[in-house]
């Protein structure tokens, strides 16, 4: 079949190899349409938090499907959508209780950024439209989004002076960090209007890590100074990092949240920004000109809102929490050869993700991923990490599997001078 129609993402398309066709999936495993079998170790970009085509899940969107597939939001609502706020404000922390449906996570974030201005705006407070936001940062790939990412990071350097000039800083690690932060809000906190970061893990930034101490003193230094928070959970919420959101590791209650990836476990494609109720409030008014001039056709759709009810059904019946927590110790114990490799700078681990960062990113960093393939195993390593997050109901043996191919693979790439 050939793909000569399809314009694949973060892909130089002269020189970017055939994809592999997927036929069908199950569990953690995709099978190819050659006949080969994968071992998932990166849940399709995060999302197939539950593993692929649960049956839970899939008749929750089959028994939509029968009764309505589409409807639009605008005057109109339905069951599955209600259904999903409600539960969503009611698993989250503090007052986040206004949920507004978007279809991707780069839009939510677009969203959250929009409500921040115009929370200012509706206000009277017109120069506060900036944010601070962090190096190795990543929030999407659409326009406001990518303003707020590390403007050093390759994918996006080439947007240059075309994006809104934020306020980038280095993520506060210690007493001193704090300070030198605290005083960078200070002497821009006339023009600033929200603070916004990934809790605990910059995912798609390199895989970095940072303590609940240092959320505590992000989200301390924007009340000092009266900005909002927004935290960027798209890829971390969900039992990812072994709560169900990571803010809640730093008692950390945010103004604006942005939710997706595993919100519907993987199935169909949903996003949430949800606000709290100081925010929401700035918007209501008998002017219709404050209101929130936001629309997706697709918002809220029934399919994915039934897919997303499903997926917290299986969080509340089955034991995922417990899950990541045993994923996470067998990942410490199983990449720790690894630090032991020959060009390997780092090995570290966050509930179910565990990330083995290189000396530098591979040369042929095509080479490295067909490698991984050969041994069985569906692992992508990006920039200079090699990566793991998987489904939260893999079982050991497909884990060790997943684990034993990481060193495996280095050292026969290392032989071969492919990294």
């Amino acid at each position: 079949m050939s793909t000569q129609h399809l314009w694949l993402p973060y892909s130089q398309m002269q020189t970017a190899p055939e994809p592999l066709l997927v036929e069908r999936t199950d569990g953690v495993r995709l099978h190819l349409a050659d006949g080969r079998t994968l071992i998932d170790g990166i849940a399709s970009w995060w999302t197939a938090c539950h593993g692929y085509n649960h049956p839970h899940i899939r008749a929750a969107v089959q028994a939509q499907l029968e009764r309505m597939p589409h409807v639009m939001l605008g005057g109109l609502a339905h069951a599955p959508a209600l259904n999903l706020a409600r539960r969503l404000a009611g698993l989250l922390p503090g007052e986040l209780e206004h949920v507004f449906f978007t279809e991707s996570g780069s839009v939510a974030v677009e969203v959250a950024m929009k409500i921040a201005l115009q929370f200012r705006f509706n206000r009277g407070e017109r120069t506060r439209s900036r944010f601070v936001a962090f190096e190795h940062a990543y929030h999407g790939d659409t326009l406001a989004a990518m303003s707020v990412c590390d403007p050093e990071e390759g994918m996006h350097r080439l947007f240059g002076e075309a994006l809104a000039r934020q306020v980038i800083a280095p993520l506060p690690a210690d007493r001193e960090s704090a300070s030198r932060f605290e005083r960078l809000v200070a002497a821009h906190a006339s023009e600033l209007t929200a603070v916004i970061v990934e809790p605990l893990v910059q995912a798609a930034g390199g895989m970095k890590f940072h303590s609940p101490e240092t959320l505590a003193q992000i989200a301390a230094i924007a009340r000092r100074y009266d900005l909002l928070l927004i935290l960027d959970e798209i890829a971390t919420g969900f039992g990812r990092t072994g709560t169900l959101f990571a803010c809640e590791q730093a008692g950390v209650v945010p103004d604006l949240i942005t939710l997706s990836k595993a919100l519907t476990g993987g199935t169909l494609p949903l996003a949430a920004t949800v606000a709290s109720t100081h925010v929401y409030g700035a918007f209501l008014s008998d002017d219709p000109a404050l209101a929130l001039m936001h629309g997706p056709t697709f918002a809220g759709n029934p399919l994915a809102c039934a897919a997303a009810n499903a997926s917290l059904d299986l969080f509340e019946r089955e034991p995922r929490l417990d899950q990541t927590a045993a994923i996470g110790a067998q990942l410490l114990d199983g990449l720790e050869p690894c630090r032991r490799l020959a060009g390997v700078r780092d090995v570290r681990v966050l509930g179910a993700i565990g990330v083995v960062q290189l000396e530098r990113a591979p040369a042929r960093l095509e080479a490295l991923r067909r490698r991984f393939v050969e041994h069985g195993v569906w692992i992508r390593p990006f920039g200079d990490v090699v990566y793991l997050m998987p489904s939260l109901v893999i079982e050991p043996g497909d884990l060790a599997a997943l684990l034993a191919a990481i060193p495996r693979v280095l050292e026969i790439c290392r032989a071969a001078n492919e990294f």
